[in-house]
């Protein structure tokens, strides 16, 4: 046999050995080429927030930072393409759900290449690529920058090239000691709540936080039933009416004059109780109820030194204490009624929302004015406390650095206490001045928690407040839809007298005024 059909033989046996080999290769540098394709995907989001014309003022304004950074940049310029990595650094810190010290500073971006911020850039006397501002988010808003202006609200940055550079001179100007590496929940430099009085101010963010995520929870769980809308209309109606935000305010007036088209009609019948759509969540899932900034997936006030402590509860709380003393004599039985139920069938924590509503249920005489509500939240908050001291120092469960404590303390109201007291003294036990706790609790929960909007002109007066007060009236009775007047009907005698009245008057063209500027607010 010669060695040629030999040698083609073997020849085809490799040819079908690298075919198949080069098959398999195909398929794998595929699936690798996906892999990789996967991972590019996945690039990390700037923490940085990117500001145009359009924005700038509306994000400086709305943000809870104490301070702002502005960094003007040419998207062609290689020098600010370089500085991008260190600034990131610095921003992440600051910036995001995930930041290691939310709230504190905004680090943000304008591209002074787009013809969008020419006139921006100019009122900011931007000369040169990239260019660092400093100073207080409001003196930003509507304003502008010269180098030698002689009174300097805001100020150009220095020593800013490096991460480490730019840290450094912001730990100079907020005698803090951040650094690169701090992580979230980690090197937590929290101030305590007992120390100042007005730190309060900037829990009126946190309450906003807490507002948008007890609406998450109820959609999230399909909590709106039909035995259940009427509890939520009333609680949607004292929001209207005395959130400390001016944007939940808002917000829950467009829910309540919306309702019925954010809860579908089948929500009436029995047999069909969850509100359910594409998403699960029903028209309210789409609907930002403080704002399209909230939630800003952070805390401040309310931020605990560790991930499972203080947050939504204590957001919740001052929520509470702020509707509790921002109400007239005459709405305090209607609101400890809304507040009632719906912590009764929308709070998910089943033992606190049992024990919550055992406290309610004990209450035998109808509250006839703001101070005996106020007082009896204040009283309920702190056996609230005190049961949760003794199951957090059993089960090492509570925050170290905010353990549960009486309220007031002494460094925040000293006349609220007629005698000297112990520490290990409890709730009852302790002589109370209750005209000094309520004052202080008016003080406190009501002027210095809106303190921050009102400085920050949150509260001006744009026509909407009136309106406001158009749909919740004194007697506590809103005009709502169809829908809702009817399940607050079957709610209570005394709603169904109004959704009756409600509903032979809602031809009358005054209504009808009113009902649309309400839904274009």
């Amino acid at each position: 046999m010669s060695r040629r059909p030999a040698i083609l033989i073997v020849n085809l046996l490799l040819c079908l050995l690298l075919r198949s080999e080069a098959a398999a290769f195909s398929v794998g540098s595929r699936a690798i080429l996906r892999s990789l394709g996967d991972t590019e995907k996945k690039v990390e989001v700037d923490h940085a927030v990117e500001l145009n014309a359009t924005n700038f003022d509306a994000v400086l304004r709305d943000t809870p930072a104490t301070y702002a950074v502005v960094e003007f940049f040419a998207n062609w310029c290689p020098a600010c393409r370089n500085y991008k990595p260190q600034y990131e650094k610095v921003a992440r810190l600051f910036n995001g759900p995930n930041a290691a010290h939310p709230g504190i500073i905004l680090m943000t971006r304008v591209d002074c290449a787009l013809k969008i911020n020419t006139n921006l850039c100019d009122k900011f006397s931007v000369g040169h690529y990239p260019m660092l501002l400093w100073g207080s988010p409001s003196k930003f808003v509507a304003g502008s920058w010269e180098p030698n202006q002689e009174k300097k609200e805001i100020r150009a940055l220095e020593d800013w090239q490096t991460a480490d550079g730019l840290l450094t001179w912001i730990n100079k100007q907020t005698s803090r000691s951040y650094g690169l590496d701090d992580e979230k929940f980690e090197n937590e430099q929290l101030p305590s709540n007992i120390s100042d009085p007005g730190q309060i101010a900037r829990a009126v963010y946190d309450v906003e936080e807490a507002t948008t995520t007890a609406f998450d929870i109820i959609l999230d769980h399909k909590m709106i039933k039909s035995e259940t809308r009427a509890s939520l209309i009333r609680f949607l109606q004292v929001l209207v009416a005395h959130h400390p935000s001016r944007r939940c305010r808002k917000g829950s007036a467009k829910v309540l004059v919306n309702f019925d088209d954010f809860s579908p009609s089948h929500m009436q019948s029995a047999d069909k109780q969850e509100v359910v759509n594409n998403n699960g969540k029903g028209g309210l899932g789409n609907f930002p109820i403080c704002g399209k900034e909230v939630p800003r997936g952070y805390w401040i006030f309310c931020r605990g030194s560790k991930n499972d402590t203080r947050g939504f509860s204590c957001g919740l709380w001052v929520l509470l204490h702020s509707l509790s003393v921002r109400i007239d004599d005459g709405e305090s039985q209607f609101t400890f009624t809304a507040v009632c139920d719906f912590i009764h069938n929308f709070f998910v924590c089943e033992e606190c929302r049992q024990h919550f509503y055992q406290m309610c249920s004990s209450v035998t005489s109808p509250f006839n004015k703001t101070r005996d509500f106020a007082l009896w939240l204040w009283s309920t908050h702190n056996q609230v406390n005190e049961r949760l001291m003794k199951l957090e120092a059993s089960l090492k469960t509570g925050d170290p650095k905010f353990p549960k404590i009486i309220w007031p303390p002494k460094q925040l109201c000293s006349s609220c206490y007629r005698s000297h007291h112990h520490g290990d003294m409890k709730f009852r036990q302790i002589d109370w001045d209750q005209d000094e706790v309520f004052k202080f609790l008016t003080n406190y929960y009501g002027n210095t928690l809106v303190s921050l909007y009102k400085d920050r002109e949150f509260l001006r007066n744009d026509g909407i407040d009136g309106a406001l007060e158009d749909l919740v009236v004194s007697t506590n009775a809103v005009v709502v839809p169809v829908g809702a007047a009817l399940a607050i009907a079957l709610a209570s005698c005394a709603f169904g007298a109004l959704a009756c009245y409600w509903r032979s008057q809602q031809k009358n063209r005054k209504y009808k005024y009113q009902l649309h500027s309400l839904k274009n607010i």
